[in-house]
Parts: structure tokens; C-alpha cells; sequence
């Protein structure tokens, strides 16, 4: 049975009426809820850690800003959009303690609450809306008159109102202009680690990766291996975002639709599944998680090996040359973009 769908002309905002929201961090998501929901007649407050760089960026795109002790308590709506290791200690330290009956503790991933990182009281609403885009898309479809598709989910209804609420935050954010569905804090956390970890961003690059690999070691040149198995990639994708798997089938050569459909599943095998199910297993297990927490406790220390390794990896080398041969390719300095919401 197709999930329901909830649209715009079906929610209202009338949950807010007279209520004050309170995004806690400014970052990626962080930014995108607040601007939209203040554009949709919302009152939205920041909270911020003393010191923090987005103090200055929030306070000129013309929000109030507070601590985040002082955020909470003065919000009847609280969004933790501060990365998921962070959340806990922000929780315990400026969150619990100003947490009184009837508030509602909004999330945008549901993490922390479905492994138990945090245990809200049983006295409030624990809700979650996300979006399912980064937050620079959330805020640049909202400014088109469009927006993201987001999902809803509530873990606990002490009021009665959960569900209306996170409904309220979806429409607010631009969401139920494309489309909400409901949704549980354990699907969404479960399929979204697995997607990121087997499909979206571990399994694509590492596919990316050893595509290239295995046609430098065999003596073509990096470019020809970089056109072929990261340049590219995009026009797929591209294709089957608009039109799914069929769709990019219809629009490549046959050469290359006969390639896909014999070579594909020689590359993605039942030992690819298997390795899948148990990433599946990992993340469902909380072992994911666990392991995550420890690595984040200890300092980041193989995290930052591993990812200083790839970014000295031969097809970043590569990429860079290539990249400023193409000026239609989009130059992003993501790092600085990241600075300006920390």
C-alpha cells in the first residue's frame, strides 16, 4: 500500500499560532529551517554556544539569537540541528534542563533518539521533519515557490499534538509544497545510515574509485579513467533522477544499455548484497552507532586518516586538473561554505 502523502492545502500552520520556535545551531539545515519558517509567519529564535561564528550571520539575516540554555526556555518548539555526535552533549548540558511539560523536541534525523543517545522525558512531544535534501537546497526551493520532500515521524505524544506539529514544521520549511510522508524514527534512521554507507556515498565512491583504479593499473591515462568513471557519472544519475533506472536505459546507446544489463550484476554480486545485508545488520544492531561514538570519544583519529588518504588519492589529482579545463563545471569551495554556518 503507497505511504500517504500529505500536501499543502491539507496542513496549516495554526499549531504556532502564538508559539516561539527555537533552532539550536545554524549550520546547513540549521539556517534553511529557520529563514523558511520565519518567511512563513513564523516566530523563530536561534540559540547558539558562546563564540560561535554563526552568532554574526544569524543576527544579520535578522534573527534574535540566545544562548542555547536560554533558547530552549524561552521556545515552545526546539530543533537540535547540531551534527548527531554533538547532540547528546548539548542535550544534557543547555536542553534537558529547560525542558518543561508540553514542549516539543524537533529533530531532522533521527539518530540519536532511536539508539538512545537521548532520552527526552516523557512530558513533551518528541517529532522529526526531514527534509530530503542538504539544507542549501531546502532554503533554495523554498525561495522558488517550490520544495523538498520531507518526512514526518513522531516518537513520543505526550499533548496529543505531535503529529500536527511536525506536519506545521513540513509545511513551514516548504516541504508540503512537494510532498510529507509519515514515517518512524527507526525507518528513517535505519534506511538513511544505509543509504549513505552502502548506496549514496560509500558504495558510489568506492565503485568510483576502483573503476579508476583499475584503469590506470592497466595503463590508460588518469584523464581517460576519470572521464569514464567519475565525470560521467553525473549524466546517469542525472537521467535516472529524472526517469529511475528504465528511464536512463531508454536514453543511453544500446552498446552501452547490452554493457549495463550483462556486466552490471558481474560488478554488484550476491557477495555485494551480502556485504549490504550486513551493513544493514551494523546499523540496525546499533553497532554503527556504537562504533561512531567511540571513534568521535577518541578523537576522530582513523576518521581523519582515512579521509586524509582519500584526498590524496591519485583521482583528486586528477579531478582538479580536469575540472579547471571545463568552466561550466560548477567550482564550489565547500569548506568555506561550511565556515560560514560552524
Amino acid at each position: 500500500m503507497p505511504a500517504k502523502v500529505y500536501t499543502d492545502a491539507e496542513i496549516d500552520l495554526e499549531p504556532f499560532k502564538s508559539k516561539t520556535l527555537a533552532i539550536i545551531g545554524y549550520g546547513s539545515q540549521g539556517h534553511a529551517h529557520a529563514l523558511n519558517l520565519k518567511e512563513s509567519g513564523c516566530k523563530v529564535i536561534i540559540g547558539l554556544y558562546e563564540g560561535s561564528k554563526s552568532i554574526a550571520v544569524a543576527k544579520e539575516q535578522g534573527f534574535e539569537v540566545y544562548n542555547t540554555a536560554e533558547a530552549v526556555q524561552k521556545a515552545d518548539v526546539i530543533m537540535i540541528g547540531v551534527p548527531d555526535m554533538v547532540q547528546a552533549d548539548v542535550y544534557e548540558k543547555d536542553v534537558a534542563p529547560q525542558l518543561t511539560e508540553g514542549k516539543t523536541l524537533l529533530f531532522s534525523h533521527g539518530l540519536a533518539v532511536h539508539f538512545d543517545l537521548i532520552k527526552a522525558p516523557t512530558n513533551i512531544d518528541v517529532i522529526m521533519v526531514a527534509p530530503k535534501g542538504p539544507g542549501h537546497v531546502v532554503r533554495s526551493q523554498y525561495k522558488e515557490g517550490k520544495g523538498v520532500p520531507a518526512l514526518v515521524a513522531v516518537a513520543h505524544d505526550a499533548t496529543g499534538n505531535a503529529k500536527s506539529t511536525a506536519l506545521a514544521w513540513a509545511k513551514g520549511v516548504g516541504g508540503a509544497r512537494a510532498g510529507v510522508i509519515e514515517t518512524t524514527f527507526k525507518e528513517e534512521t535505519e534506511t538513511d545510515l544505509f543509504g549513505e554507507q552502502a548506496v549514496l556515498c560509500g558504495g558510489a565512491a568506492a565503485l568510483v574509485t576502483a573503476g579508476f583504479e583499475t584503469l590506470v593499473e592497466a595503463g590508460y591515462q588518469p584523464e581517460m579513467a576519470y572521464f569514464e568513471c567519475l565525470h560521467e557519472l553525473k549524466l546517469i544519475v542525472d537521467l535516472m533522477v529524472e526517469s529511475g533506472v528504465s528511464g536512463m536505459r531508454f536514453s543511453i546507446s544500446e552498446t552501452a544499455k547490452y554493457g549495463d544489463i550483462t556486466r552490471g550484476p558481474r560488478v554488484i554480486t550476491a557477495e555485494s548484497k551480502a556485504a549490504m545485508k550486513q551493513i544493514l545488520n551494523e546499523i540496525q544492531s546499533g553497532q554503527f552507532t556504537r562504533e561512531w561514538v567511540e571513534e568521535h570519544k577518541g578523537g576522530l583519529k582513523e576518521y581523519n586518516r582515512l579521509l586524509d588518504e582519500g584526498a590524496k588519492h591519485q583521482i583528486e589529482e586528477t579531478g582538479q586538473y580536469l575540472r579547471n579545463l571545463m568552466p561550466w563545471v560548477p567550482k564550489k569551495d565547500i569548506s568555506g561554505a561550511q565556515a560560514a554556518y560552524s
